[in-house]
């Protein structure tokens, strides 16, 4: 009897294991992904001139499956270029593959007018939960090829919205 209660102990304990593995894997993604929403952010205010430049729309994304810019004669291309490479997980690698980013990680520059820009890093969570608001369109029914990972479920997002002034 005692080897049964051990047993379904270690069990529930190998469950909340893997469980805070799950939890510390999204909590890392979700921290990557500010850093790299913050990056964009300083790099957008600091080129305020050409802001309007740097909108990719929530239908052309940055990052993992595109192809990121190559020429770097301006700063915006500069700018570009980096952000891809970054939300590519070029920061890292391990084996000839690029791991220092977010699973699947997108970003978007979006105009909301009046010198307003909401820029959105996504990227593949580790399992379902809630999908984000409609208005999010970046990244959309991108990561619904998993098991369980239907209608935007294991997408996740951060936005920030980045005001330019007109001096």
């Amino acid at each position: 009897m005692t080897l049964v209660i051990l047993a379904v102990g270690l069990l529930g304990v190998a469950g909340l294991q893997a469980r805070l593995q799950q939890s510390e894997m999204e909590a890392y993604q979700r921290s990557q992904a500010l850093l790299l929403l913050d990056d964009m952010a300083s790099r957008l205010a600091a080129n305020r001139n050409a802001a309007g430049s740097y909108v990719t729309g929530s239908s052309s994304p940055v990052g993992v499956g595109m192809s990121c810019p190559t020429s770097t004669a301006t700063q915006l291309q500069v700018d570009q270029k980096e952000w891809c490479e970054a939300l590519q997980g070029a920061a890292e690698t391990s084996g000839g593959g690029k791991v220092g980013a977010m699973l699947g990680g997108r970003g978007c520059v979006e105009s909301v007018g009046s010198g307003q820009y909401l820029l959105t890093v996504a990227w593949q969570g580790m399992g379902p939960l809630a999908a984000p608001p409609a208005g999010v369109a970046c990244g959309a029914n991108s990561y619904n090829n998993t098991t369980n990972c239907t209608g935007d479920l294991c997408r996740r997002v951060v936005t920030s919205i980045v005001r330019v002034a007109t001096l």
